[in-house]
């Protein structure tokens, strides 16, 4: 079981706090949204998790291990990342971008179960048919599944993704949703997305962080998080969280 664990962790970029004492939890098999306006620190906090920043109070763990001490190996064994804004400019298919993946685990060339790794993933996000294609041939959510699909053929234990919805339709953010929500309960995969949508949030996760200036601001349940108050405070919008049919949703007004 795979437990990730943030204590104190702050972060800034000369006098300006985007990061300010964060302390959380979470759990192996969860599916964890982090939500909050524009600036608030989401992608911030993501970058700090990964070590793609570096805090400049705190650490991060993973099962009791400083993040801060893990060899560059290990860690891409453990996170597989997907950035906001995924772009690749060598001249490489989507299979050869997916196989790019491997690398924590290539010696020298790919072998067969590598390959036979990445073949599944991109039967899994269904773009198989993209396998030959340039990356910069394809649509903007055409890449984005393909910058997921780089991240699952790493086998990781933790999977961070900022804003993994941004580019993708309504019909696709919801298979990607769904899948992640799947890869989560399947193969006890822990995923922590930072999103925009709330509905997608309320939605698909098992536990939801809100942060407000660099803090979070609220924690637990989406039910318990998503409140009209919270958002009120958090957002300065008015919304109520209203039933249909049984589904949640969050409706600003």
């Amino acid at each position: 079981m795979v437990r990730l664990e943030l204590k104190g962790v702050s972060f800034s970029y000369g006098n300006i706090f985007i990061l300010k004492d964060v302390t959380v939890k979470v759990n192996s098999g969860d599916f964890v949204c982090i939500v909050g306006p524009n600036g608030s620190g989401k992608s911030t906090l993501l970058k700090c998790i990964n070590r793609v920043l570096k805090p400049h109070k705190g650490v991060v763990l993973v099962d009791g291990e400083n993040v801060a001490k893990m060899n560059p190996e290990d860690l891409a064994r453990i996170f597989g990342y997907v950035p906001q804004n995924s772009t690749q400019s060598p001249p490489l298919t989507v299979f050869e971008v997916v196989l790019t993946g491997r690398c924590p685990y290539i010696s020298w060339s790919p072998t067969k179960k590598d390959l036979e790794i990445v073949r599944d993933v991109l039967k899994i996000l269904k773009i198989e048919s993209l396998a030959n294609r340039y990356v910069d041939e394809l649509s903007g959510g055409e890449k984005q599944k393909v910058a997921i699909a780089r991240a699952l053929a790493q086998k990781p234990k933790i999977l961070l993704l900022d804003e993994p919805t941004s580019n993708l339709d309504l019909k696709h953010q919801l298979e990607v949703m769904d899948l992640l929500r799947r890869l989560c309960k399947s193969h006890n995969i822990t995923a922590v997305a930072a999103l925009h949508d709330l509905n997608l949030a309320l939605r698909y996760a098992d536990r939801i962080f809100m942060m407000k200036n660099g803090k979070i601001y609220a924690e637990g349940k989406p039910l318990t998080v998503l409140t009209k108050e919270n958002i009120e405070k958090v957002y300065g919008v008015n919304a109520e969280i209203v039933d249909y049919n049984g589904l949640k949703l969050v409706l600003p007004f």
